[in-house]
């Protein structure tokens, strides 16, 4: 019997032949764990599910992994769905992944869970950086739907509390694959051109998909890089975005949002009439002291008589002039008397009194003193000073002192 010969390629094109055609391996989910997870630079997605007693290899093209809403990693237990087939060149059969969802949760949660953390290790949801919002702002812009219901309920509030703002509506898509873009590039137009002293970004309730644009990460560095504050107010206080954690401010409601930018006209009325009230009574308060001071004043004396003020400190004056000569005259007496005794001494101990006994003194040219013979020489000219006048003399002979 002759046997049918085939070829390699033919072998594989059969096998592929058989498993397209069954039913069961056309469309197949798979539960396993990944491993030796690889991301090509065409985008192609390629890696091996496996459990405790064998393994798959798998391949998820670009088309297919770029509807993927998280991160698959090395570990993950996921259920993939696609087919089961042949790769003819290499002759292997693999799952050709056209679906993946993270085992036991939702696809959304593990990617909320991962972008979370993500920006938090980047330091996105430091409270230490978050901007205060202003008391008083002049402009609000609201990024959101402008034909929502979350609007108008804040534009009600806004209205009623604080009219005196003006409010700008930058409107986006809050829904959908455009909407991320969308909301990012309204917080980005805000900033640039200062529309606002404080931007609102939200939307009203809905599931986690309807809430997804706000768990965008193209939003949330939006909101981080923004310079003006951020209110996000996003769904109902149960909910919880990605925006929430990196606003500057968290409301739990569009409607809140606007209460906590806005402040209260009422409060602002209540405060202004009890600053009036505290500011009467401190004027009234002063105005009563015043009154007081002036009381005080008009009983003094010099208000009562201004004349006999005057001469009062006339009187005064006069008494003060007379103590102050008498004063001066006492000091000047005795100065006097110790001038004359100062002036006696002095007379006692001057060389005139003793010219006057009859004595005189011989000094020299220069006006120096002779007190021996031997400070002169014969043939000098000396001057004798008496009491009345003074000789020019001439040394004849120098007798010295005999012992």
């Amino acid at each position: 019997m002759e046997r049918n010969i085939l070829e390699v390629s033919q072998v594989n094109e059969y096998i592929k032949f058989i498993m397209d055609r069954d039913e069961l391996l056309g469309s197949i989910c798979v539960r396993g764990e990944l491993s030796n997870y690889k991301v090509y630079p065409s985008g192609h997605h390629y890696f091996t599910m496996k459990d405790t007693n064998g393994a798959l290899r798998c391949v998820m093209f670009k088309g297919s992994a770029m509807r993927l809403r998280f991160r698959p990693e090395n570990g993950m237990k996921i259920i993939a769905a696609g087919r089961v087939t042949v790769f003819p060149r290499d002759g292997a059969y693999q799952l050709y992944v056209e679906s993946m969802t993270p085992d036991g949760v939702g696809d959304l949660y593990v990617a909320f869970e991962q972008l979370k953390q993500k920006l938090q290790a980047e330091g996105l949801f430091d409270k230490t950086i978050k901007k205060p919002l202003p008391t008083y702002p002049h402009t609000i812009a609201i990024v959101t739907s402008g034909a929502g219901a979350a609007i108008m309920d804040m534009l009600r509030i806004l209205g009623r509390r604080y009219p005196l703002s003006k409010v700008k509506i930058l409107p986006v898509r809050v829904q959908g694959e455009e909407a991320p873009a969308e909301i990012a590039g309204a917080i980005r137009y805000a900033n640039k051109y200062h529309v606002a002293d404080v931007i609102i970004t939200g939307r009203g309730g809905g599931s986690m998909e309807d809430l997804w644009a706000f768990n965008d990460e193209r939003v949330a560095r939006a909101i981080f890089d923004s310079e003006l504050p951020v209110v996000s107010a996003v769904g109902h206080e149960p909910d919880v975005t990605i925006s929430d954690f990196v606003a500057d401010v968290r409301a739990a409601t569009p409607s809140n949002a606007a209460e906590l930018v806005a402040p209260d006209q009422q409060d602002l009325r209540k405060m202004l009439l009890n600053v009036q009230n505290r500011m009467l009574a401190v004027m009234q308060k002063q105005l009563k002291l015043s009154r007081q001071q002036l009381a005080a004043i008009s009983s003094k004396r010099v208000m009562q008589s201004p004349l006999g003020y005057v001469q009062d400190k006339r009187m005064l004056l006069d008494y003060s002039s007379t103590r102050l000569i008498a004063g001066q005259k006492s000091i000047l007496d005795r100065k006097k008397q110790t001038l004359v005794r100062l002036s006696a001494k002095l007379d006692a101990m001057s060389p005139l009194r003793v010219l006057g006994r009859g004595y005189s003194v011989a000094m020299k040219q220069d006006g120096s003193v002779l007190h021996a013979a031997e400070d002169t020489a014969v043939g000098e000219m000396i001057s004798v000073r008496l009491q009345k006048g003074s000789l020019m003399a001439q040394v004849q002979e120098i007798q010295e002192e005999k012992a």
